[in-house]
């Protein structure tokens, strides 16, 4: 997706109160700055050489125009650059995708690809166990 493209669809987003054109041309100190604890301390600290290359598969993805780019770090705290990119989290079983929009900047990618399956029980008897065969009739 094109720059001017990406303007047009979030022109008017602010994250903590900066506008979505200044947060692509700050830099990452003053990006940090605005980032809660949490995030903030983790990349003080640095990235690990799995999020480097990473990063780097980002930036060679956007210049080649890569549709979709996989990957298993589900700790990776969302970036401006990697707005307006689908990315492919895996969630242990499979590569779910997840289009980056300004409003995921700050979190992390594995809140958005979900490792369990909500639960849905069906009525005792219908498709249930064979204890459940032996239920009270009303």
């Amino acid at each position: 997706m094109s720059k001017p493209e990406i303007e047009s669809e979030w022109k008017n987003f602010r994250y903590r109160g900066i506008k979505f054109d200044k947060l692509i041309e700050i830099s990452m100190d003053e990006l940090v700055s605005l980032f809660p604890a949490r995030e903030r301390r983790s990349i003080t600290r640095g990235f690990t050489p799995e999020q480097i290359r990473f990063l780097q598969k980002i930036r060679r993805g956007k210049k080649e125009g890569k549709k979709v780019i996989k990957t298993h770090l589900r700790n990776m705290i969302v970036l401006p650059e990697m707005i307006g990119l689908t990315i492919a989290v895996y969630n242990g079983k499979e590569f779910i995708p997840v289009r980056i929009t300004p409003e995921m900047l700050g979190k992390r990618l594995g809140e958005f690809a979900p490792t369990t399956k909500s639960v849905k029980h069906g009525e005792p008897g219908l498709k249930a166990t064979r204890s459940s065969m032996f239920t009270a009739i009303k």
